[in-house]
């Protein structure tokens, strides 16, 4: 009889969690919670790592915006955006490897000129029409940011066989330039100049 009492009295005693030995139906209670709170804890540190990883993620995308557009011109040192409704005279401006076809144009202040530029080359090219010390300025912007699009009145960027049209008033006299400020591009040459008499 003892030892039947005894292995009953054994099979009460169970094993609720590591380490933890209850023989009463307080004890299991209070073993359930503690394991409960074990797994809340660890699934609020999974929560935290995934939203700190979700983080370090969106903090290391491209921002999506590299372009000009974010540049405030209230005035052009080259003149104006044109008026498509106006008349104007075409210039056909070809850009190839480090080159532009015409690399000189002179044009009377006041004349509005449309542009239609071709990228005649294999690699992208740019058109931006400005000084030459706002070109200087603007090719050390794009040596941090390589990849930055023209959405200005006075510049494009082109792929190879694209072409784009640009429509400009000279309204200050004086020398101005257009250039490739893709980084390299002006360095090599390819630079050409607009003479406003």
């Amino acid at each position: 009889m003892k030892d039947s009492v005894r292995h009953h009295a054994t099979r009460e005693i169970t094993r609720y969690g590591p380490g933890v030995r209850r023989d009463d139906g307080v004890g299991r209670q209070h073993a359930l919670a503690k394991r409960s709170n074990q797994q809340q804890e660890k699934d609020k540190m999974k929560r935290m790592m995934i939203a700190g990883v979700g983080l370090a993620a969106l903090v290391t995308l491209p921002w999506p915006a590299n372009s000009h557009d974010k540049h405030a011109h209230e005035s052009y040192s080259a003149g104006e955006p044109g008026n498509p409704k106006k008349p104007s005279r075409t210039i056909e401006v070809e850009m190839s490897e480090m080159a532009y076809t015409p690399s000189r144009i002179e044009v009377k202040r006041g004349e509005q000129i449309r542009f239609v530029i071709r990228n005649v080359g294999k690699e992208d090219h740019e058109f931006l029409l400005a000084t030459t010390e706002e070109n200087l300025k603007h090719a050390e912007s794009m040596k941090k940011n390589p990849h930055m699009e023209h959405d200005d009145p006075n510049g494009v960027r082109l792929k190879p066989k694209k072409s784009a049209e640009i429509i400009w008033k000279f309204s200050k006299p004086g020398s101005f330039e257009y250039s490739c400020l893709i980084p390299d591009h002006r360095d090599y040459g390819m630079i050409g100049k607009v003479t406003v008499k």
